[in-house]
């Protein structure tokens, strides 16, 4: 097994909704914001190589969205999704198999590009996975998540016959025990993965065993480093006490 760290960029996210109940005294040390209260954050994949497959885990913003949605977001760097997959002797084209942690636009939005007027896979020789209630959750969103879930980012991605989705249970409900539900991929031996829902519903979490090593991409269970502390739950997440509670289970 091969493991590459695929970088897609920076953007920008209010410090105040990244850092929820966090005073800006504290948080500020760890990422400083600008003169709007932006912090950066790094639009950050992992690209996993393993018994002929080419697991892309997330895909970060893309880049077919208009000049004032980038505005908002306030992309940036030189890192790009291609270049970052060219530098390690990849292409698009190469990759079997995208792991979609959630459908929010920061980590689905690299799924669809646009031909000319058309909206298109971006990996055209890939599967597509998610799980039917993540899916539901984003198609048929609340309106205090709306605007994460994009329709462009989605919906084509089912139109193209890609997508697959993996059985797992809903726990959306409150989380009892010492432990989280954890499932095989059936992609390659050394991927499973858990489901959290603090942050949104049926959120997916790889877990890959890797030289004796068990590593868990914690997509936005732990959107930073800075987000260790178990009180450093986002604003933006909608079950915090939920949140607070798979944390503790990964951290004490």
């Amino acid at each position: 097994m091969k493991l590459y760290t695929i970088n897609t960029g920076y953007f920008k996210l209010d410090g105040g909704a990244m850092f929820g109940v966090v005073p800006k005294s504290i948080w500020n040390k760890l990422n400083p914001a600008d003169e709007n209260n932006m912090c950066s954050w790094a639009l950050r994949c992992l690209l996993l190589e393993d018994e002929g497959r080419l697991i892309l885990i997330d895909n970060g913003m893309g880049n077919k969205q208009d000049a004032k949605f980038f505005g908002h977001y306030y992309l940036h760097g030189d890192d790009t999704l291609e270049a970052s997959l060219a530098k390690n002797g990849f292409s698009k084209d190469d990759i079997t198999d995208v792991f979609l942690t959630h459908l929010h636009f920061d980590h689905c939005g690299g799924s669809i590009v646009k031909d000319g007027e058309k909206l298109v896979p971006a990996f055209k020789n890939a599967t597509y996975w998610s799980n039917h209630h993540h899916w539901k959750w984003a198609t048929e969103p609340n309106a205090r998540e709306k605007a994460s879930f994009l329709k462009e980012n989605i919906l084509p991605i089912q139109e193209s016959g890609q997508l697959k989705f993996f059985d797992v249970n809903n726990t959306i409900t409150a989380i009892t025990g010492k432990s989280l539900p954890e499932y095989n991929s059936g992609i390659v031996t050394n991927l499973s993965f858990y489901t959290v829902s603090g942050h949104t519903d049926c959120m997916m979490l790889p877990k890959i065993n890797y030289k004796g090593k068990t590593i868990v991409y914690m997509a936005d269970l732990l959107p930073s480093a800075a987000h260790i502390p178990l009180p450093y739950v986002m604003a933006y997440d909608m079950f915090p006490l939920q949140t607070l509670q798979e944390k503790k289970l990964f951290l004490t």
